[in-house]
């Protein structure tokens, strides 16, 4: 019984193997209604026997077109039935112009075209389907034309659920593509503020390093005595493709910045701020220790700004997930890399290590600065982060669409 269940379990996530064995089944249920109907069709109509297969046939053997095609089923079914009606007198104790097999293939096949037909497929088959009943058990016994009238209404409250089970259907369908395209645009959209944050960090490191350069080439005639009109006119070159170039820096930024805000004239964050945002975040109340080895103030600016951001996330969603519990941050440099390290201890809440838009734009910034971040689960139920920077300015990978 258990394997059964798990094998229904596994069929019923599997769309494949869900169609295959409702196909399956409707094929064993087709054959069970045809072994039905040919050995009993003697006893309701006057069939020669070599036809009794094909008219049974014709009455059960159209199920099995219920997923594929179930217009042609029930096209295939109506009109076989009309068929028998007029051409195939019945036995005179059979009150009924067809058979009881028929009439049980008939009504799923008009119910599955109700659910998945075409509307005016729909409209067509309801109405050939109560004319038909109506016309052909009215011409029936006595006991079965006063209910003929019956049929047409029975067969109306069929289509009107199988188009109520459509629309629950279709509404549900689009709900969930619905979903699947809002989960997509707020995806799309984070990565999108988060690029957008990125640039203008990179934009503050950059503006910063060219407008230096700006100074030092328009006072370098007036530092460096006897300079001659030629250098002085490189000089002048040089600062002028400076300011084009941050002019073109901020167009730029402009054009990547979508919340409407005015640029940061504030000094971004570097390497050596880590440690006041570590005593920040103990005075705050978070149980915080940590270990530094090798000089902050070697890490270059675009490096250092990342690193603080990314202890800053870190810091945010151990207080925010795992409140009160302890977390233990190193922080090493060596000449090739800065490697962080930030570990909680289970909280009361501990996060479950799906990603989300902290870890994703944690891994951003670490990836376009030419580093590596992992965000997972410990086995003990904390949580660590895990980040590897380039130390070196050469090492440094930043992404020209960002600039």
């Amino acid at each position: 019984m258990a394997r059964t269940m798990r094998w229904l379990a596994r069929t019923a996530r599997d769309p494949k193997q869900m169609r295959l064995w409702f196909d399956v089944s409707i094929g064993v249920v087709a054959a069970i209604l045809f072994s039905v109907a040919w050995p009993t069709l003697h006893l309701t109509h006057q069939v020669p026997a070599a036809a009794q297969p094909f008219i049974a046939g014709l009455a059960a053997l159209p199920l099995v077109l219920i997923r594929v095609n179930p217009a042609l089923g029930w096209a295939i079914s109506a009109g076989s039935a009309l068929l028998i009606a007029l051409a195939i007198p019945h036995q005179p104790g059979n009150d009924l112009p067809f058979q009881v097999v028929h009439i049980l293939v008939f009504f799923p096949l008009l119910f599955a075209v109700a659910v998945r037909a075409h509307v005016q497929i729909v409209l067509v088959a309801w109405v050939s389907s109560a004319l038909l009943f109506a016309t052909t058990m009215a011409g029936a016994d006595a006991s079965v034309a006063s209910s003929a009238f019956g049929w047409p209404i029975a067969m109306t409250g069929l289509v009107l659920f199988g188009l109520l089970v459509r629309w629950l259907v279709l509404s549900r369908r689009a709900l969930v593509e619905q979903e699947e395209v809002s989960e997509l645009e707020r995806a799309r959209r984070t990565v999108l503020e988060e690029k957008a944050r990125i640039a203008r960090d990179l934009h503050d490191v950059v503006a910063h390093h060219m407008s230096m350069v700006v100074v030092q080439a328009q006072t370098a005639p007036y530092r460096i005595a006897d300079v001659s009109p030629a250098a002085r006119a490189e000089f002048e070159s040089i600062g002028s493709s400076a300011r084009d170039a941050l002019n073109e820096v901020r167009s730029m930024l402009g054009v990547l910045r979508s919340d409407g805000q005015l640029p940061d004239h504030a000094p971004q964050p570097a390497a050596a701020d880590v440690l006041p945002l570590l005593e920040g975040a103990r005075r705050a109340g978070v149980p915080l220790d940590w270990t530094v080895e090798g000089p902050l103030h070697t890490v270059p600016d675009t490096v250092g700004l990342a690193l603080y951001r990314i202890v800053q996330e870190s810091l945010s969603n151990a207080s925010r997930h795992a409140p009160h519990a302890a977390v233990q941050a190193s922080l090493t440099v060596d000449e090739h890399f800065v490697n962080l390290l930030v570990v909680n201890a289970p909280g009361e809440s501990p996060a479950d290590g799906t990603p989300g838009t902290g870890i994703a734009g944690m891994r951003a910034r670490a990836e376009y600065i030419g580093g590596t971040l992992t965000a997972e689960p410990r086995p003990d139920g904390g949580f660590e982060v895990s980040a590897r920077l380039p130390a070196t300015p050469s090492a440094i990978t930043t992404p020209s669409a960002l600039l």
